[in-house]
């Protein structure tokens, strides 16, 4: 076998997920996941600490703090907030990776573990997008506010893209569920 195998990331996150769908997330080891994609123990650990990282690991390719930061200075807090779920969807978010990420999130709703993990992600990325907020100058509560409206909607958005037949953009689904629970919360 080879050294350097090409692609050997995105084979073992095939390998993995396509494992965990089969038999489970806790009845999956490395070495399944390994023997899977013809690939050895050394090369998974080059790009995993661990199976879990294989769901948490390779975070969004978009960088959201930075895409909030990269608003014009006039634009509201929310304009901000749906500007950088605009570039999630045009980057991390398109239709040749529909049907991986709904397996992702197959196993992670299948295991409570799993589960936890994800809330403290999306904990995190409300976080930061509130300080992204702030460091444009937008008051604590409404930054705050503004960014879990954001992390909400990014979650509904979500739902609704895997869930959708065809090849259904997720930007302007996204920007459609932020206007949706804009609304909701202002009742």
């Amino acid at each position: 076998m080879p050294r350097w195998q090409p692609n050997a990331r995105e084979q073992l996150t095939r390998a993995a997920l396509s494992l965990f769908a089969e038999r489970g997330y806790e009845n999956t080891t490395v070495v399944n996941i390994v023997e899977r994609a013809g690939l050895g123990k050394t090369t998974f650990f080059r790009y995993f600490r661990d199976k879990r990282e294989v769901l948490f690991g390779a975070d969004s390719p978009v960088d959201l703090i930075a895409e909030i930061a990269a608003v014009p200075a006039g634009a509201s807090p929310l304009e901000a907030v749906a500007a950088a779920l605009d570039a999630a969807g045009a980057q991390a978010f398109t239709p040749d990776r529909r049907e991986t990420l709904a397996l992702r999130q197959s196993v992670i709703d299948a295991n409570p573990e799993l589960q936890e993990r994800e809330a403290l992600k999306n904990i995190g990325l409300t976080a930061s997008m509130t300080d992204a907020l702030r460091r444009r100058g937008v008051p604590d509560l409404t930054s705050s506010v503004a960014a879990q409206l954001g992390t909400l909607a990014l979650r509904i958005a979500f739902d609704r893209w895997i869930a959708a037949a065809g090849t259904a953009d997720f930007a302007p689904l996204a920007r459609q569920v932020l206007s949706e629970v804009r609304a909701a919360a202002a009742q």
